[in-house]
């Protein structure tokens, strides 16, 4: 991988991460267009570990409110005394669905669910959910409103961005937005839910990447992690401030767009669906089986 690829999927992944249109998608269209080699489920779940630090600096103040909540129920025994508690525990629920899926479909993961099909197909359907979703949600509730239930539910829409095209910050957002949260609030929620699952994902992905005979260059993950982190935190701010003022509408039509402009590619042999992902050289230790899932978007 050169200097130059790190940077490119860097951005991507930093812009695409936060925004309901899908990292994986761009991190898989982005080397097709280029003629690149797919950079494998493991590099886009390391270089996500930016993306999660965009994310600690940017809600830190949230981050250890939720901490200190969380501990303090704990040793007064009133676990869901404060709203702060209560979201800590819900964040923790809500990612056991994405973890266990994971797990379950891993190799699914990594190998057909990459193909430009199935990612063309995830940001149409999804477009058309999200604005099915945006159209009748009411917008009322907060974070303050939020249930046991809600969690859950919001939970196992994230389990969906398994499905690469599908956007983990898309899904929640629109699990949030069905719940009637208003759109910050189901975006400020987004953010602090991915926080458990693209760490423990890029962190799981770094053992197998280390024991790997084949992998990018300690320089290139370096860089793509160190750009991912810089656009991520722009596009955490840009996202929060426009959703105060604005619909969702515009990612439902770029998403839409892209993927009729993929299905489009696909279909006049431009791009190859599964090009770079039958023989992906995926980080996996030479005696081991793949064991890596896609946590994202």
């Amino acid at each position: 991988m050169s200097l130059l690829e790190a940077i490119v999927l860097g951005l991507v992944q930093g812009l695409t991460e936060f925004l309901p249109i899908s990292s994986t998608a761009h991190l898989r269209i982005a080397p097709e267009l280029f003629g690149w080699p797919d950079p494998g489920a493991a590099y886009s779940a390391i270089i996500q570990l930016g993306t999660v630090a965009a994310v600690l600096i940017y809600f830190r103040k949230d981050i250890v409110a939720l901490v200190k909540a969380f501990v303090v129920g704990l040793v007064k025994r009133d676990p869901f005394g404060t709203l702060e508690a209560r979201l800590a525990w819900f964040v923790g629920v809500g990612t056991l669905p994405i973890g266990i899926c994971g797990l379950a479909f891993k190799k699914l993961i990594e190998t057909q669910f990459r193909s430009l099909y199935v990612i063309a197909g995830s940001l149409i359907v999804l477009a058309i959910v999200l604005f099915v979703v945006e159209k009748r949600a009411s917008h009322q509730r907060t974070l303050a409103d939020m249930t046991w239930k809600d969690g859950i539910l919001i939970g196992l829409w994230q389990a969906l961005a398994l499905v690469p095209g599908s956007s983990r910050s898309g899904t929640t957002l629109t699990g949030g937005l069905s719940l009637g949260l208003k759109r910050e609030d189901a975006a400020r929620y987004s953010f602090l839910l991915s926080i458990p699952a693209t760490t423990l994902a890029g962190i799981f992905e770094l053992k197998h990447l280390l024991e790997a005979t084949q992998r990018p260059s300690t320089v290139a993950l370096v860089v793509g992690t160190l750009v991912a982190f810089l656009s991520g935190m722009a596009a955490i701010a840009w996202l929060l401030s426009f959703l105060k003022r604005r619909t969702t509408l515009v990612f439902v039509v770029y998403r839409i767009a892209l993927g009729v402009l993929l299905l489009g590619l696909l279909q006049a042999n431009i791009l190859k669906p599964m090009s770079g992902v039958e023989n992906l050289a995926t980080p996996e230790a030479p005696t081991k089986p793949p064991v890596e899932k896609q946590i994202t978007d």
